[in-house]
Order: C-alpha cells, then sequence, then structure tokens
C-alpha cells in the first residue's frame, strides 16, 4: 500500500507524516514512561508502527532521485544510515545514565523535528501528471507486482535477491549466538564483531558515494552478493575476535556497492511516475527472505546443528554453509543470459514518461 500511497501523493508530503507519525510514536512511549505505565508491549507495538512509516519514506526517497546520479545518491545514503548504525548505540549507552531514558526519548523527539524540519525547507519536485482516469487504492497496491511480473528480467533480478537474502538471513541471524557461544558469553566480542559490521557499511557507503559503481551495474550486483557471502561463510571457519571483527567489516563493506548497483538498474529502467508503487512492491519481494530466514535459523540452529556438532561448532558450520551458497548463488546470475543482460535489453524509461496503471 506504501507505493500506492506515494505515487498517489506528493512525495514530500509523504515522507513528512512518515516523520511525525514516527515523532508523535516517541512521544507516546515518553508520555507512558513519565507516568511510569510503560510496558514491554508497548515497545513492540510502537516498533510496529514505525516499521510501517519507514515503508512510506523508502519508496518516496528512492523515487526522487535523478537516475544519472543514483548509485553514487545510493552509497550516501547507505553512509548516513550506517552511521547512525554506528554511532547510535554508542550514544544511547553513553546518555541513558545522565539524561534517563526519559531524557534519550526527549532526543529522539527532537531528531524527528529535525528531520521534519528539514523537508519543509528542501524543495522536493513534484509528480509527473497523471493521465487517464483514477484507479481504487487496491489496485494500484498491485499494480507495482504487476509491473515487475510482466518483466521477467527485473523478475529475475529480484528473484535472485530473495535467494540472497534468505540465505544471508539464516546465517547472519544467529552468528551473534556463535560469538558468543564461542568467547563464554562476552559482550566486549560481539559489541566488537557488531560495530566493525556497522563501520564496514560506512566505508561502503563512502565507497559507493566516491565511486558510483561499476559501468555495468550487474556486476556490482552478482559480485556483491559473492564477496558479502564469501565473508560471512569464512566468519564460519575462523577463530577469534580479529578475524571475526575484520570478516564483519568486509561483509558490510558490500552491501552498499550491491544495493547502489541493484537501484541504479531499476532506477532506469521504471518509469518516475510508478516508481513509488514497483519500488515498493520490489522491496516486498526481496525482504518477504529477511523474516523467513530468521524464523527458520533459530529451529535449525538450536534443534539439527547444534545437537550434533555443539552450540558454537554447529552455528559456525551454519555460516561456512549458507555463506558458501551464497556465493554459489550470487555467480549463478552469470549463468542466466537474460539477467545478466537485463541493463542491455530493458529500455530505459524516459523522465517524463508517466504511465498510470
Amino acid at each position: 500500500m506504501a507505493g500506492a500511497l506515494v505515487d498517489r501523493y506528493p512525495r514530500k508530503w509523504v515522507m513528512l507524516a512518515a516523520d511525525l507519525g514516527g515523532g508523535v510514536a516517541t512521544g507516546f512511549l515518553l508520555l507512558l514512561y513519565l507516568l511510569g505505565r510503560l510496558e514491554v508491549f508497548h515497545l513492540y507495538l510502537v516498533s510496529a508502527l514505525t516499521g510501517a512509516l519507514s515503508s512510506l519514506h523508502w519508496p518516496a526517497l528512492s523515487a526522487m532521485l535523478e537516475k544519472k546520479g543514483y548509485a553514487r545518491a545510493s552509497g550516501m545514503m547507505s553512509l548516513a544510515e550506517s552511521l547512525a548504525g554506528v554511532g547510535a548505540p554508542v550514544l544511547a549507552a553513553a546518555l541513558l545514565k545522565p539524561l534517563g531514558l526519559g531524557g534519550v526519548f526527549a532526543l529522539d523527539l527532537l531528531g524527528a523535528g529535525a528531520a521534519v524540519l528539514t523537508l519543509l525547507l528542501v524543495p522536493i519536485p513534484g509528480l509527473p501528471p497523471r493521465t487517464g482516469p483514477r484507479t481504487s487504492l487496491r489496485e494500484e497496491a498491485l499494480y507495482g507486482f504487476r509491473f515487475i511480473l510482466e518483466r521477467p528480467l527485473l523478475l529475475g533480478l529480484q528473484l535472485m535477491f530473495f535467494g540472497i537474502n534468505l540465505l544471508t538471513a539464516l546465517g547472519s541471524t544467529v552468528l551473534p549466538a556463535m560469538v558468543l557461544a564461542k568467547t563464554g558469553m562476552s559482550e566486549a566480542t560481539l559489541a566488537l564483531v557488531r560495530s566493525a559490521a556497522g563501520l564496514g557499511g560506512v566505508a561502503g557507503g563512502l565507497l559507493l558515494s566516491l565511486w558510483g559503481g561499476p559501468r555495468k551495474r550487474v556486476h556490482g550486483v552478482f559480485l556483491g552478493m559473492a564477496l558479502s557471502s564469501l565473508a560471512l561463510a569464512l566468519m564460519g571457519a575462523v577463530e577469534g575476535p580479529s578475524a571475526w571483527a575484520v570478516l564483519a567489516f568486509l561483509e558490510s563493506l558490500f552491501i552498499p556497492v550491491l544495493n547502489g548497483s541493484n537501484q541504479a538498474i531499476w532506477q532506469a529502467k521504471v518509469p518516475l511516475s510508478v516508481q513509488g508503487k514497483v519500488f515498493a512492491a520490489r522491496r516486498m519481494i526481496a525482504w518477504f527472505a529477511n523474516p523467513l530466514g530468521m524464523a527458520l535459523a533459530g529451529p535449525l540452529a538450536d534443534g539439527v546443528f547444534a545437537p550434533r556438532y555443539g552450540q558454537g561448532e554447529g552455528i559456525a558450520l551454519m555460516l561456512l554453509l549458507f555463506g558458501s551458497l551464497g556465493v554459489l548463488w550470487g555467480l549463478s546470475g552469470y549463468l542466466l543470459p537474460k539477467v545478466r543482460e537485463a541493463e542491455r535489453l530493458l529500455p530505459d524509461a524516459k523522465e517524463n514518461q508517466a504511465a498510470a496503471p
């Protein structure tokens, strides 16, 4: 539904609604905390709400960028996300004691306010003129899926992402359990590995924003899948915090290049007027693999691998297995001629092309 809303209403106001909704959710938590009524289930509800609101923000932001500079812009977006991912937990831990939980919630509200103020000040281009009669919101929501299904080359590229996301989730979900099991529950080691992964995302986003990615984007997609999966597989084969941290850095380093290259392909091939619907459908196809992989990873670790090989070694074997399959999956894209040549075979969408559902 998010994609249909993004293409129906001005994208600036859609993003404002998402940021305002996030601020209201945080204000709700702050109010409950000050009243002494905050419960754990409130956090689940607010997390679900903010997740839904973020599904509005991403397609709206992605659909506004010019395709000629999209890879670099995608790198800058990844850089910002990674910096926040590294810095926010550190700041939260440092500020929690002097400010308390209420103070942290208040800072979150200030952040939402800064986001809203920025959107109000920045000029954002409007949508191309709509052609044809207005259809229902449900039909517009389904249009993104129809657009992809009618273009087998784009569908094949998206199924590649579904597969790699599933394999990555099967391994990375239980990575913290492996680190803790092999280090006697050392939280410091886990923090080191996670921080290294965050720094890798920062470096990858910076690299893509400066470089712009390979000229033939599918190389960034297929090799990015293979190299990030190789780092994940090697984490199951090596021992020690330093080795895990280096490999976590490398795994995250290739992900912005992978995602930015893929985004550049879609940006070029999808008409501007329907990018919200198509990008939302594309993200749903790819990201559905994440909760599926997470749901399977735990039972596989505790019910299959750990009983046979031990907790730490069993999970290490999972990383090695699913990471290796990810390498093969990424390289298999070169064996599919139509997917490999999607950039050449699919015509570019015109900037002012209006394609009403």
